[in-house]
C-alpha cells in the first residue's frame, strides 16, 4: 500500500532558498570575521561563553544588528514595491551607518558576494539590473541590504527573512567564539539555544521601528572593533 508523506513547508514560501542563503556553506566569506571579537578575547573580556553570551546580547540588541534589522526590513520593503529611488537611499544609509573601517568591510564584503552568487545561481531573480543600479551609484551593498533584495525579488516574507538573518549572525559570532575563547561545540550550542528569545525579541522589534529609530549605544564593541585593526596576531578580518 502507498503510503504519503507530509510537509510543513508549502512551496514557494523560500524556505529552501534561505536555509541555503544563510548556511555557513554559503559563499560570503562569514567564517573569516569575528564582528571586534578577537580583540575582547585577546583582552580577557570575554573568557567564557556566558561572556560569549552577553557580547552576543550586545550586538543584537544595542550594536550593529540592531541597525541591520531595521535596515533589512526597510530595504525589503522598498524592493518588493520596486522602489528603486528609496532602496538606493536606504543603501546609501546602511554603507554610512558603520562605527569603524572593519565593521564596513565586513558587511560590504559579505553583501557584494552574497549578491554575486545569488544573482549566479538564481538568475529568474533579476537581482543583475538591481546591482547595476547599485553600481551605478557607486554604492556596494551592505549585507543586510543585500539579503533583503533577494528575499523580497523572491518573495520571501519578511519576517522570515529577518529571523534567518539574525539567526546567522549569532551562529556566526558563536563559531568565532568556538575558534577563539575557545569553547567546545556543546557550549556554543548552549549559546544559541539562549540566545532564540534574544532573536525574536530583536526580530520583532526590528519590524516595528523605521529609519528614524536608527542608532546604537555599544560603544565598547565599537573600540574593539578599532582596535582590532591593529591587533599584532589574529585569525580574523574583523
Amino acid at each position: 500500500m502507498a503510503t504519503t508523506t507530509t510537509t510543513t513547508t508549502e512551496p514557494g514560501d523560500g524556505q529552501y532558498r534561505l536555509l541555503a542563503w544563510m548556511s555557513p556553506a554559503f559563499p560570503v566569506g562569514g567564517f573569516s570575521y569575528s564582528h571586534g571579537l578577537e580583540f575582547a578575547v585577546e583582552t580577557g573580556a570575554v573568557a567564557n561563553r556566558h561572556d560569549v553570551q552577553a557580547f552576543i546580547v550586545t550586538a543584537l540588541e544595542q550594536g550593529s544588528a540592531r541597525n541591520d534589522a531595521i535596515l533589512l526590513c526597510a530595504a525589503w520593503r522598498a524592493a518588493a514595491s520596486q522602489d528603486e529611488g528609496s532602496f538606493i537611499a536606504i543603501a546609501e544609509r546602511a554603507v554610512a551607518m558603520r562605527a569603524t573601517a572593519e565593521f564596513a568591510l565586513e558587511s560590504a564584503n559579505q553583501g557584494e558576494a552574497f549578491l554575486a552568487t545569488v544573482d549566479a545561481a538564481w538568475t529568474e531573480l533579476g537581482i543583475g539590473r538591481w546591482r547595476a543600479l547599485l553600481e551605478a551609484h557607486g554604492i556596494a551593498a551592505a549585507y543586510p541590504v543585500a539579503v533583503a533584495l533577494a528575499a523580497a525579488l523572491a518573495g520571501i516574507k519578511l519576517e522570515r527573512a529577518l529571523g534567518s538573518y539574525l539567526q546567522a549572525f549569532i551562529a556566526g559570532l558563536v563559531a568565532a567564539a568556538v575558534k577563539l575563547v575557545p569553547l567546545g561545540q556543546t557550549d556554543g550550542q548552549r549559546v544559541i539555544a539562549a540566545l532564540e528569545p534574544h532573536v525574536a525579541a530583536a526580530a520583532k522589534a526590528g519590524l516595528a521601528r523605521t529609519l528614524d529609530d536608527m542608532g546604537s549605544a555599544a560603544p565598547l564593541l565599537d573600540i574593539w572593533s578599532a582596535r582590532h585593526e591593529t591587533q599584532y596576531t589574529r585569525l580574523f578580518r574583523s
